[in-house]
């Protein structure tokens, strides 16, 4: 599997992107001001993530996906390990990361990846998402906070 930067040329993988945020605004607002990385495997995109610049020397992972046919094979770990280490390459001394409270494997890997809870924004999904939204039979309402000093 190799992990790249996606050309200014190329069109981004919106059902991926879409995977891991269901409004299309939010997402198009995030690619407009982050960098947008690519897995691939035999030049099939497979995952996706982007890095959002929030402050100065911190980022922020955002849309981290991985194709329904390709979960549970480690890629979102070597994703997350990936954007870890492009924020240190860019001298970014905090990766941010946000996720719904209901999203009980994703708060796993990034606490795996070496995240830790740093606070909760309540009500976020309620606030900026129109439709409810549903993970392990839960609805997401909070987005958990998770932070990694470099």
């Amino acid at each position: 599997m190799q992990i790249r930067m996606l050309m200014k040329e190329e069109k981004p993988p919106m059902g991926l992107l879409l995977l891991a945020d269901p409004s299309r605004q939010i997402v198009e607002n995030y690619l407009k001001r982050g960098n947008c990385f690519v897995a691939l495997e035999e030049e099939q995109i497979i995952g996706v993530y982007v890095l959002l610049r929030t402050r100065p020397e911190t980022i922020e992972l955002v849309n981290l996906a991985v194709a329904e046919n390709h979960q549970g094979k480690g890629i979102g770990k070597q994703l997350v390990l990936h954007a870890i280490a492009e924020a240190s390459r860019l001298d970014c001394k905090t990766i941010e990361v946000g996720t719904g409270n209901a999203s009980i494997d994703q708060l796993a890997l990034y606490q795996k990846c070496g995240f830790r809870i740093t606070g909760i924004d309540k009500d976020f999904f309620l606030r900026h998402y129109p439709e409810k939204i549903f993970e392990n039979g839960i609805q997401v309402v909070d987005m958990i906070r998770l932070a990694q000093e470099l």
